[in-house]
């Protein structure tokens, strides 16, 4: 009897396709400040007298806004503008196909957001995406196609203190996105809060995180005039992080990632410590499998590196989900054979 190995955990995509996808990133990069909500069409407006020219676009659902462009007659500061809705039109377009493709989109909740602190430069001074959400775009970024639960979380961290000109008030950024947001209630409940939430209860949520010897310490962030919750060994996952992007929306959004190799391995430790959470370690779990199987079968020898700058806890707590591993790695052998060389105690 022959036995049937399941089907492998993700797939690769067509360099061309991937290619497409490295392009919109590198233009996006370049571009700057980038226009929030739908790109819009300018508009004239002329009923006081003068002439005005405004851009046009949605931001909400079934709500129009308009921004004031510039005067009229002012051409160059006009036609700067309309280049710029040119270039989210085609952003939006090719976001629109890659999604096609099973690249990972998040919803427009999240473009709203992360658009927003992209503006404030807030991931230029050093803010990282954590979470599902970096999951998602590190299967894009290493070209695979895999299956991602949907996330209505965006985790964001810091390692140390962000380098911004200025101090900017983290609950006034996420505002400024015209969503309705409000302050968790910390635990206990005389604690600051450290995440916000969109109304309901399938809405969005946004969490800050810093690194912190035990889990769930509530700390000052002055930069941002608000609170972080800590996790331990996010110093690990936080070091050196990459430059990256999240499609989400119409838009392709520069951020901050966790290396991959570090992200797999902070993920199985977080995997044995959701004790009162199975479906949520399972996921850390699951998360970790697929994204080791991309990075192994790209470049073999980083998960060996990243395990041997790990704190000894993480390793002593992933060796514990080999077992695991095994059962989702089976079709997947070479990874399985890293992650023992990886985690032996003797490498």
């Amino acid at each position: 009897m022959v036995t049937r190995l399941p089907p492998p955990l993700f797939r690769r995509l067509e360099l061309a396709f991937h290619t497409q996808y490295a392009e919109v990133r590198e233009r996006t990069r370049g571009e700057g400040e980038l226009l929030p909500g739908t790109p819009g069409t300018l508009t004239l407006r002329t009923g006081t007298g003068y002439g005005y020219w405004y851009r046009r676009y949605s931001n909400l659902p079934n709500q129009e806004a308009e921004d004031l462009v510039c005067k009229e007659g002012y051409e160059e500061t006009r036609d700067a503008m309309q280049a710029r809705i040119e270039f989210s039109t085609w952003v939006q377009e090719q976001v629109r196909h890659l999604r096609k493709l099973g690249m990972q989109v998040a919803d427009k909740d999240v473009s709203r957001v992360l658009v927003e602190l992209h503006n404030k430069q807030l991931f230029d001074g050093g803010l990282v995406v954590v979470g599902t959400l970096a999951f998602m775009a590190w299967l894009n970024e290493l070209g695979a196609v895999a299956v991602s639960a949907r996330t209505q979380d965006i985790d964001l961290a810091r390692r140390q203190a962000l380098k911004l000109g200025a101090p900017v008030s983290f609950l006034d950024a996420l505002e400024a996105t015209h969503l309705k947001f409000f302050p968790v209630p910390g635990m206990p409940n005389s604690a600051p809060s450290t995440s916000v939430k969109r109304p309901g209860a399938d809405g969005l949520r946004v969490d800050l995180l810093t690194s912190g010897e035990h889990l769930g310490a509530v700390v000052p962030v002055p930069e941002l005039s608000w609170h972080a919750q800590t996790v331990p060994h996010f110093d690990y996952l936080l070091k050196n992080p990459s430059q990256a992007a999240v499609l989400a929306g119409g838009h392709c959004i520069p951020v901050n990632l966790p290396l991959p190799e570090r992200f797999v391995l902070h993920k199985l430790y977080s995997s044995t410590r959701r004790r009162a959470d199975p479906a949520k370690a399972r996921k850390d779990l699951v998360q970790a499998a697929v994204l080791a199987a991309v990075i192994v079968e790209t470049d073999g020898g980083s998960l060996r590196q990243a395990a041997k700058d790990a704190p000894a806890e993480i390793l002593e707590t992933a060796r514990t989900r080999l077992p695991a591993l095994k059962e989702l790695l089976q079709a997947h052998r070479q990874t399985l054979e890293e992650f023992e060389r990886a985690l032996s105690p003797a490498s």
